[in-house]
């Protein structure tokens, strides 16, 4: 079967996120190598790697962005580009909202509501939801990056999609914020909605996510509960993550 073929269809057991050896080579650079992943319904799975690891290009991929050298990446069971109403299917952050400066949170939503044909009580919902109602009409140029990150999720929430690509969602929060996101994203996974979410904070993906995907130099090295991952690691997650992208941890003296 072609890859058109398997994106085509679209298996009513696939995981709602599947990488399928994805690989990217930009020039002599290879960035992904023979990725294959997923990401489950009502779970929180942390993607987590070493800086230069490969985990933005990834979901780079996965959202369409950036073409594939080889491989697959799917959104149930589709690629992203054919997915009918993308918007509703999958909401994503990679980067803290760059919503124009002069424009206010609200009116920043309210173009995004108008390309997602979402009402405009939706609006109202993902701003009280993501602590942001007091500060709607406020222009985006006057947000801390912890505000920003709250509006890019506001956004990716508003057209009430049922996978969330999030990539280092917690960047700019204060501890406050990120006990907020934490709970936020157990109750969206609670509701059988799916998160992947990619980090550096071992401590807080510790505490968040019920899977961990674990990449090194573009390659797979680990996919497992978080149970499983850090099962006989006296340090946890953060044990388990270093010795296996092939570091040891230092034992204090």
């Amino acid at each position: 079967m072609t890859t058109d073929a398997m994106s085509a269809a679209a298996p009513l057991a696939a995981a709602p996120v599947e990488a399928r050896g994805l690989t990217k080579r930009f020039g002599p650079l290879t960035a992904v190598n023979r990725l294959s992943f997923t990401a489950p319904r009502g779970a929180i799975t942390g993607f987590l790697g070493p800086n230069g690891a490969g985990k933005t290009t990834s979901l780079r991929m996965l959202l369409g962005l950036i073409t594939p050298t080889e491989g697959t990446a799917l959104i149930n069971g589709r690629r992203y580009s054919a997915l009918p109403g993308p918007l509703h299917a999958v909401g994503a952050v990679l980067e803290a909202c760059t919503a124009h400066p002069g424009r206010t949170a609200r009116n920043h939503l309210r173009i995004h509501a108008m390309a997602g044909d979402v009402p405009g009580e939706r609006i109202t919902r993902v701003l009280e939801l993501t602590g942001l109602a007091g500060a709607a009409d406020r222009r985006a140029g006057e947000f801390s990056l912890g505000m920003r990150q709250r509006l890019g999720l506001a956004t990716a929430l508003l057209c009430d999609p049922e996978i969330l690509i999030l990539d280092e969602p917690a960047n700019g929060l204060d501890p406050e914020g990120v006990r907020w996101l934490r709970q936020l994203l157990r109750d969206l996974a609670a509701e059988g909605r799916t998160v992947l979410m990619s980090s550096h904070i071992l401590a807080e993906v510790a505490q968040t996510a019920d899977r961990v995907v674990i990449v090194d130099q573009g390659h797979l090295v680990a996919q497992a509960t978080l149970a499983e991952l850090t099962a006989g690691h006296d340090r946890g997650l953060e044990d388990a993550f270093l010795r296996l992208t092939g570091h040891t941890p230092e034992v204090p003296r």
